[in-house]
Protein backbone atom coordinates (compact mmCIF):
# COMPACT_ATOMS: atom_id res chain seq x y z
CA UNK A 1 0.00 0.00 0.00
CA UNK A 2 1.23 3.23 -1.03
CA UNK A 3 1.49 5.96 1.68
CA UNK A 4 0.98 10.04 0.26
CA UNK A 5 2.31 12.77 1.95
CA UNK A 6 1.16 15.96 1.08
CA UNK A 7 3.36 18.59 -0.49
CA UNK A 8 2.61 21.08 2.82
CA UNK A 9 3.66 18.27 5.65
CA UNK A 10 6.90 17.97 3.82
CA UNK A 11 8.14 21.03 3.36
CA UNK A 12 7.33 22.27 6.68
CA UNK A 13 9.45 19.26 7.54
CA UNK A 14 12.11 20.41 5.73
CA UNK A 15 11.68 23.77 6.64
CA UNK A 16 12.05 23.00 10.00
CA UNK A 17 15.52 21.03 9.85
CA UNK A 18 17.28 23.66 7.76
CA UNK A 19 16.07 26.28 10.41
CA UNK A 20 17.53 23.96 13.02
CA UNK A 21 20.43 23.63 11.21
CA UNK A 22 21.28 27.44 10.97
CA UNK A 23 20.56 28.06 14.67
CA UNK A 24 23.18 26.08 15.43
CA UNK A 25 25.58 27.40 12.89
CA UNK A 26 24.63 31.06 14.17
CA UNK A 27 25.11 29.97 17.59
CA UNK A 28 28.77 30.99 17.68
CA UNK A 29 28.26 34.90 17.21
CA UNK A 30 26.91 36.88 20.11
CA UNK A 31 25.06 39.87 19.20
CA UNK A 32 24.35 42.93 20.70
CA UNK A 33 20.52 44.11 20.36
CA UNK A 34 20.65 47.57 22.41
CA UNK A 35 21.17 46.83 25.97
CA UNK A 36 20.08 42.96 25.27
CA UNK A 37 23.38 40.72 24.88
CA UNK A 38 21.71 36.90 23.02
CA UNK A 39 23.10 34.48 20.26
CA UNK A 40 22.62 34.90 16.62
CA UNK A 41 20.89 31.75 16.66
CA UNK A 42 17.90 33.83 18.07
CA UNK A 43 16.78 35.04 14.24
CA UNK A 44 15.83 31.29 13.37
CA UNK A 45 15.00 29.13 16.38
CA UNK A 46 12.08 30.21 17.36
CA UNK A 47 10.89 29.72 13.71
CA UNK A 48 11.25 25.80 14.61
CA UNK A 49 8.71 26.05 17.38
CA UNK A 50 6.04 28.05 14.92
CA UNK A 51 6.35 25.44 12.48
CA UNK A 52 6.04 22.59 15.50
CA UNK A 53 2.49 24.55 16.35
CA UNK A 54 1.59 24.11 13.14
CA UNK A 55 2.43 20.68 12.21
CA UNK A 56 0.94 19.83 15.59
CA UNK A 57 -2.06 22.02 14.81
CA UNK A 58 -2.75 21.00 11.47
CA UNK A 59 -1.43 17.05 11.50
CA UNK A 60 -1.18 16.31 14.74
CA UNK A 61 1.57 15.46 17.23
CA UNK A 62 2.45 12.00 15.50
CA UNK A 63 3.31 13.91 12.67
CA UNK A 64 5.05 16.34 14.83
CA UNK A 65 7.15 13.93 17.01
CA UNK A 66 8.26 12.02 13.49
CA UNK A 67 9.60 15.09 12.32
CA UNK A 68 11.02 16.28 15.31
CA UNK A 69 13.37 13.02 15.08
CA UNK A 70 14.28 13.59 11.83
CA UNK A 71 15.30 17.12 12.73
CA UNK A 72 17.23 15.47 15.39
CA UNK A 73 19.22 12.71 13.82
CA UNK A 74 19.67 15.32 10.55
CA UNK A 75 21.30 17.98 13.27
CA UNK A 76 23.45 14.54 14.71
CA UNK A 77 24.93 13.65 11.29
CA UNK A 78 26.05 17.39 10.77
CA UNK A 79 27.45 17.55 14.14
CA UNK A 80 29.08 14.77 13.37
CA UNK A 81 30.39 15.19 9.77
CA UNK A 82 31.95 18.74 10.91
CA UNK A 83 33.85 17.22 13.41
CA UNK A 84 35.10 14.89 11.26
CA UNK A 85 36.42 17.88 9.03
CA UNK A 86 38.01 19.12 11.34
CA UNK A 87 40.13 16.62 12.53
CA UNK A 88 41.56 16.10 8.79
CA UNK A 89 44.28 17.57 7.91
CA UNK A 90 44.27 20.80 6.24
CA UNK A 91 46.07 21.68 2.53
CA UNK A 92 49.32 23.67 3.18
CA UNK A 93 47.93 26.49 1.60
CA UNK A 94 44.43 26.46 3.42
CA UNK A 95 44.60 29.85 5.54
CA UNK A 96 40.89 29.31 7.11
CA UNK A 97 41.74 26.91 9.35
CA UNK A 98 41.60 28.77 12.65
CA UNK A 99 37.85 30.32 11.24
CA UNK A 100 36.85 26.99 10.14
CA UNK A 101 37.60 24.98 13.88
CA UNK A 102 36.00 28.30 15.92
CA UNK A 103 32.58 28.44 14.02
CA UNK A 104 32.24 24.42 13.31
CA UNK A 105 34.12 23.17 16.66
CA UNK A 106 32.00 23.00 18.95
CA UNK A 107 32.85 21.37 22.06
CA UNK A 108 31.03 18.34 23.47
CA UNK A 109 29.23 20.18 26.32
CA UNK A 110 27.60 22.59 23.89
CA UNK A 111 26.48 19.76 21.35
CA UNK A 112 25.03 17.80 24.38
CA UNK A 113 23.38 20.66 25.82
CA UNK A 114 22.10 21.58 22.51
CA UNK A 115 20.68 18.21 21.45
CA UNK A 116 19.03 17.66 24.70
CA UNK A 117 17.33 20.54 25.05
CA UNK A 118 16.49 20.29 21.27
CA UNK A 119 14.37 16.95 22.20
CA UNK A 120 12.46 18.11 25.08
CA UNK A 121 11.87 21.25 24.15
CA UNK A 122 10.10 20.55 21.03
CA UNK A 123 8.32 17.83 22.21
CA UNK A 124 7.04 19.69 25.38
CA UNK A 125 6.04 22.45 22.77
CA UNK A 126 4.34 19.98 20.83
CA UNK A 127 2.62 18.15 23.49
CA UNK A 128 1.10 21.07 24.73
CA UNK A 129 -0.43 22.52 21.70
CA UNK A 130 -1.75 19.02 21.02
CA UNK A 131 -3.53 18.50 24.52
CA UNK A 132 -4.59 22.47 25.02
CA UNK A 133 -6.55 21.71 20.99
CA UNK A 134 -8.21 18.82 22.44
CA UNK A 135 -9.20 20.84 25.94
CA UNK A 136 -10.15 24.04 24.29
CA UNK A 137 -12.29 22.15 21.17
CA UNK A 138 -9.54 23.73 18.57
CA UNK A 139 -10.29 27.28 20.13
CA UNK A 140 -7.99 29.92 20.87
CA UNK A 141 -5.09 28.83 18.52
CA UNK A 142 -3.38 31.97 19.49
CA UNK A 143 -3.27 31.39 23.38
CA UNK A 144 -2.60 27.69 22.88
CA UNK A 145 1.26 28.82 20.60
CA UNK A 146 2.00 31.05 22.86
CA UNK A 147 1.76 29.05 25.95
CA UNK A 148 3.24 26.03 24.19
CA UNK A 149 6.41 28.13 22.65
CA UNK A 150 6.93 29.43 26.48
CA UNK A 151 6.93 26.19 27.97
CA UNK A 152 9.39 24.87 25.14
CA UNK A 153 11.36 27.19 25.12
CA UNK A 154 11.82 27.69 28.92
CA UNK A 155 12.31 23.59 29.25
CA UNK A 156 15.01 24.45 25.92
CA UNK A 157 16.70 27.07 27.90
CA UNK A 158 16.86 25.58 31.21
CA UNK A 159 18.11 22.69 30.06
CA UNK A 160 20.88 24.03 27.35
CA UNK A 161 22.26 26.89 29.52
CA UNK A 162 23.52 24.40 32.50
CA UNK A 163 25.25 22.22 30.78
CA UNK A 164 26.52 24.27 27.81
CA UNK A 165 28.22 27.13 30.09
CA UNK A 166 27.71 26.25 34.21
CA UNK A 167 30.96 26.86 35.47
CA UNK A 168 31.89 28.93 32.64
CA UNK A 169 29.57 31.95 33.28
CA UNK A 170 28.48 32.73 36.92
CA UNK A 171 25.39 31.32 37.64
CA UNK A 172 23.92 35.13 38.01
CA UNK A 173 25.05 35.03 34.56
CA UNK A 174 22.98 32.47 33.21
CA UNK A 175 19.63 33.15 35.20
CA UNK A 176 19.88 36.30 33.19
CA UNK A 177 20.87 34.59 30.11
CA UNK A 178 18.18 31.92 30.47
CA UNK A 179 15.06 34.62 31.14
CA UNK A 180 16.37 36.44 28.12
CA UNK A 181 16.52 33.74 25.52
CA UNK A 182 12.97 32.60 27.11
CA UNK A 183 11.09 36.14 27.06
CA UNK A 184 12.61 36.96 23.59
CA UNK A 185 11.98 33.88 21.93
CA UNK A 186 8.22 33.76 23.40
CA UNK A 187 8.05 37.80 22.02
CA UNK A 188 8.92 36.26 18.78
CA UNK A 189 6.25 33.85 18.35
CA UNK A 190 3.81 36.78 19.51
CA UNK A 191 5.19 39.08 16.92
CA UNK A 192 4.71 36.74 13.91
CA UNK A 193 1.78 35.68 15.43
CA UNK A 194 -0.45 36.96 12.79
CA UNK A 195 1.40 35.37 10.05
CA UNK A 196 1.32 32.32 11.74
CA UNK A 197 -2.43 31.71 12.16
CA UNK A 198 -2.50 32.87 8.63
CA UNK A 199 -0.26 30.18 7.19
CA UNK A 200 -2.19 27.50 9.39
CA UNK A 201 -5.61 28.65 7.95
CA UNK A 202 -4.30 28.17 4.76
CA UNK A 203 -2.28 24.45 4.94
CA UNK A 204 -6.04 23.90 6.60
CA UNK A 205 -7.76 24.50 3.20
CA UNK A 206 -5.23 23.23 0.66
CA UNK A 207 -4.62 20.10 2.84
CA UNK A 208 -8.29 19.16 4.03
CA UNK A 209 -6.13 18.41 7.95
CA UNK A 210 -7.08 19.66 11.06
CA UNK A 211 -5.97 17.05 13.63
CA UNK A 212 -7.20 16.05 16.95
CA UNK A 213 -5.09 14.30 19.30
CA UNK A 214 -7.70 11.95 20.90
CA UNK A 215 -6.53 8.50 20.95
CA UNK A 216 -2.71 8.69 20.55
CA UNK A 217 0.27 7.71 22.32
CA UNK A 218 2.22 10.42 23.63
CA UNK A 219 5.42 8.43 24.06
CA UNK A 220 8.14 10.41 22.25
CA UNK A 221 9.66 7.31 21.57
CA UNK A 222 6.74 5.43 19.23
CA UNK A 223 7.54 6.51 15.91
CA UNK A 224 4.13 5.86 14.75
CA UNK A 225 2.86 8.81 12.32
CA UNK A 226 -0.66 7.76 12.14
CA UNK A 227 -3.16 10.67 12.87
CA UNK A 228 -4.89 12.18 15.48
CA UNK A 229 -8.28 11.32 15.62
Amino acid sequence: MKTKVSIPFMLAGILFTVCLIISNLLETKVIRLGFVTATAGLMVFPVSYIINDCIVEVWGYAKARLVIWIGFAVNFLVVGLTQLAILMPPAPYWEGEAAFNFVFGLSARIVVGSLCAFLVGSFINAWVMSRMKVLSDGKYFSLRAIVSTLAGESADSIIFFPIAFAGIISWDNLLVLMATQIVLKSLYEVLVLPLTIRIVRVIKRIDGCDAYDRHISFNPFELSSRDGD
